[in-house]
């Protein structure tokens, strides 16, 4: 073998070369603007008209910014402030209204007294998606839930909460924080109660009304348990038709009975008060947890092996991905009460939560189905082999890898959904973008402002949109670390 390697190599060392000193390494920012942006004649040009662009931004808007005003009564004031200091002609941003009128953007026409229940909703929710979204993080669960804990309190403090509330409020937060450090899926109880509690805090009224709401899914559970185990069908239907009897007939008489014997009640608030983010971040909030689970049916449904239910679900998705979700507002608004009984009253916000939520859910059953489509065949396989049922093959083989596949279309759904709730102004309601900056406009002291409302409420907006994206990121590169490749 050695001759052979000796005939067809055409040269073979035999002496050891000397030790040569290591390459120079090369790091910092002169490496990285060679690499990234100077690496060549097309790259050096890019780069140059990038900068005359961006220069050419900063030159228009800085001026503009750099003569802001903070504190004014009124346009009219912050014009002459801005004509004293930087002389006449001279434009500046009038970022008095903002502050002036920073409850509107945020509450709407929220009774100002009330201001510390939409606080205490918004920050026991973080108690609430804490076991959810950083179920194995301990150390990002314990930063979310500090800080959430301190802002909240310290801003009911701010808006004069009552100090009962305030102990109680800091007592669940500090208790949440204290339940994840040990046993962090206890808290998902909380997360289940947390609907109720989020309702009452917002529109206040009797607390028996949302508990029996929440009854009667432990009732359709109870039904569906009870029916025969042969008859998959026939169970399911028994519990959605308890579901329904229950909140339309024995739930508000439970609800009665128990108010009469122990009233737990605050004052209640009209949702025709609600605005702003207040609005914004009910509806997606509520739309978000809620197209989820019903997108996941839908897909499922699509792929079905039933004829009717297949025909069912591509029915609806397709309809409703067809209107647009104006459309839908309008039905909920005007056309949703002549189908009801005479004399029902359903409330507004809830017409739209729903409309917007069946929207949403179309878009993710498309995203889920793609997700489902994209796994091999193998897995089903695998599955049957197991001797799994279709559920348990979903829960514990199929939907966990399907809906890890769809991650980045959940959360751009998700961000697409919070930022329609803009479109309720067309239905009548206040949202943070036009009807609570025309409301502010409609004052003479502000009337003529027009670019700082927008930019408010585009930078808050944004911040919670890429926070959401963050966390979509956060959570890839979480799952990823299980693949094998």
């Amino acid at each position: 073998m050695s001759e052979i390697h000796a005939e067809t190599v055409g040269y073979t060392r035999n002496t050891m070369l000397p030790p040569q000193p290591p390459p120079q390494r090369q790091s910092g920012a002169i490496l990285w603007l060679r690499e990234n942006l100077l690496s060549g004649p097309l790259n050096i040009l890019l780069t140059i008209l990038g900068i005359a662009v961006v220069w050419y931004l900063v030159s228009g808007v800085w001026p503009w910014l750099a003569n802001s005003v903070w504190r004014a009564d009124g346009l009219q004031e912050c014009r002459a402030i801005i004509t004293a200091r930087a002389g006449e002609g001279t434009t500046g941003a009038c970022w008095a209204v903002i502050r002036e009128r920073w409850w509107q953007f945020t509450f709407g026409f929220y009774p100002r007294a009330l201001y510390w229940r939409p606080v205490a909703a918004f920050g026991l929710l973080f108690v609430a998606i804490a076991p959810i979204l950083f179920a194995d993080e301990r150390r990002i669960r314990r930063v979310v839930l500090g800080v959430a804990a301190v802002l909240t309190l310290l801003a009911m403090w701010a808006v004069n909460a009552p100090d009962g509330w305030l102990v109680a409020v800091a007592a669940v937060m500090v208790g949440g924080l204290v339940l994840s450090e040990r046993r962090p899926s206890a808290l998902l109880a909380f997360s289940g109660f947390y609907p109720v509690l989020a309702y009452w805090l917002l529109w206040g009224g009797s607390l028996w009304q949302p508990l029996m709401v929440l009854a009667g899914f432990f009732v359709g559970w109870g039904i569906y348990r009870l029916v025969g185990r042969g008859a998959p069908i026939l169970r399911m239907v028994a519990a959605v038709l308890a579901v329904v009897a229950w909140w339309l007939w024995l739930g508000p008489l439970v609800a009665q009975t128990l108010a009469a014997a122990l009233p737990l009640a605050i004052a209640a608030v009209t949702s025709d008060t609600f605005g702003g983010f207040l609005l914004s971040i009910t509806i997606g909030v509520t739309a978000i947890s809620m197209s989820l689970p019903l997108g996941i049916i839908l897909a499922l449904a699509r792929r079905s092996d039933l004829p009717l239910v297949k025909m069912l679900a591509v029915t609806f998705i397709e309809f409703i991905r067809g209107v647009p979700l104006i459309a839908l507002l309008f039905v909920a608004s005007l056309l949703l009460n002549y189908f009801l009984p005479p004399g029902t009253s359903f409330d507004i916000i809830l017409r739209v939560i729903i409309m917007v939520t069946l929207f949403a859910a179309a878009y993710m059953a498309e995203v889920i189905r793609g997700g489902l489509a994209a796994l091999p065949r193998g897995q089903y396989e695998a599955a049957d082999a197991l001797g799994l049922d279709y559920w348990k093959a979903q829960r514990l083989i199929i939907l966990p890898q399907a809906l890890k596949v769809s991650i980045p279309g959940i959360v751009g759904t998700f961000i697409g959904i919070f930022k329609d709730t803009t479109l309720v102004t067309f239905v009548g309601l206040y949202d943070p973008l036009k009807s609570t900056a025309d409301s502010v406009r409609a004052s003479i002291a502000w009337k003529g402002t027009y670019w700082e409302p927008y930019i408010f409420t585009g930078a808050i907006f944004f911040i919670l949109c890429f926070a959401m994206s963050r966390y979509s990121m956060y959570l890839e590169t979480r799952l990823k670390r299980g693949d094998s490749h």
